[in-house]
């Protein structure tokens, strides 16, 4: 079974970007476009990682960080915020909250698979299929 990412973006052409980018490296990827979408999302299908934005409507990222991580069932998702917001307090607050990591945008494709990939037990030399657990 693939492992299933949940993105948490409001800006479309960066959800698409990732939707992309995570499909062909083998995962199934589900989307929210705020706050609010993330948490419902979670209370009913929890993924196995979340890249998470900073600055969304209604909720923002830190504050689903924070919702998530009070909640036990959720204590050990791994959530990587995906920010622009680069500022050392603004990682510092993140990390804070229960963020397992925080990387800035714009950012490397291959970085962000290979913390994915890192967060998920995944070894970064893995092809897709044998990663995922998935053949042809």
């Amino acid at each position: 079974m693939k492992p299933t990412i949940l993105v948490v973006d409001d800006e479309p052409s960066i959800v698409l970007s990732l939707q992309v980018l995570l499909q062909r490296a083998g995962f199934d990827v589900r989307v929210a476009r705020n706050g609010e979408e993330a948490i419902q999302s979670v209370e009913s299908f929890t993924p196995d990682l979340i890249l998470l934005d900073a600055m969304m409507p209604k909720r923002d990222g830190f504050d689903v960080c924070q919702t998530l991580r009070a909640n036990s069932d959720w204590k050990s998702l791994p959530i990587i915020m995906l920010t622009a917001k680069s500022r050392d307090v603004e990682r510092q607050k993140g990390m804070a909250l229960g963020a397992t990591d925080y990387i800035t945008k714009p950012f490397s494709t291959r970085d962000l698979l290979a913390t994915v990939r890192r967060h998920l037990g995944i070894p970064a030399d893995a092809a897709p299929e044998t990663t995922l657990g998935g053949g042809r």
